[in-house]
């Protein structure tokens, strides 16, 4: 495993990997939080199932979070990886003319990413972790007994203006980073051949609707709260 990740190569393959592996994840929490937009009983169903499913909680979380930190924790070792190798800087290539804006900065759209990640957790997460396993509150339900608490701390979260923007910008950044890191993810896994064109139209696809929806959910709950 440490060769694996001590190659080039291996360090690429395994940043593809833990790629897909967040892109279904981030399709998941967008098919049940797009819930909370056209059906709120639905949404809490799912949710408190979710939140209570041990093996959910107790396997596929501690999963999630290995895989977010490892991405991250590669992409930046990557990065610098990269920048120790450039003795010459590009004195004749033309590094802009060879490459998009987004993928000559990935490092500082997945920095911001991480910043949105954390402050989510501060948000959602951590107060869920509190409730459930310090407070001990495990029932999902609203103190006045009227259903699940999830869909309304939803709304509660995206009244303020200022979380709603930062919300929608760190959408935004998620969008530029998956532009370049799907068809990348494909490139380090050999995926080229006849379905690229097809590949590359359905990471286009994936990277600009799934955040538009998330975008689209935190302003639709910011008017209709």
């Amino acid at each position: 495993m440490n060769q694996v990740l001590n190659s080039s190569i291996g360090r690429k393959i395994a940043m593809a990997l833990s790629a897909f592996f967040l892109m279904v994840f981030i399709l998941q929490h967008f098919a049940i939080n797009i819930l909370s937009v056209f059906n709120p009983g639905l949404f809490n169903e799912v949710s408190h199932f979710m939140g209570t499913n041990p093996l959910v909680q107790f396997v596929l979380q501690p999963i999630l979070i290995v895989g977010v930190i490892f991405h991250f924790l590669m992409g930046f070792i990557l990065e610098y990886k990269n920048r120790s190798s450039r003795a010459v800087k590009y004195a004749v290539n033309n590094g802009k003319a060879n490459s998009s804006w987004v993928s000559r900065n990935m490092i500082y759209s997945g920095a911001f990413i991480l910043f949105f990640l954390i402050i989510h957790f501060i948000d959602f997460w951590i107060p869920e972790i509190n409730t459930k396993y310090i407070v001990g509150d495990t029932s999902g339900l609203l103190e006045n007994g009227g259903g699940y608490r999830y869909f309304e701390e939803l709304q509660h979260k995206f009244i303020p203006l200022w979380r709603v923007i930062f919300y929608c910008l760190g959408f935004v950044f998620l969008s530029l980073h998956l532009l370049h890191g799907f068809n990348s993810a494909f490139q380090s896994l050999g995926a080229n051949n006849k379905y690229t064109k097809s590949l590359k139209t359905f990471g286009t696809i994936y990277s600009l609707s799934i955040p538009i929806g998330f975008i689209c959910i935190a302003i639709f709950h910011h008017l209709f709260h």
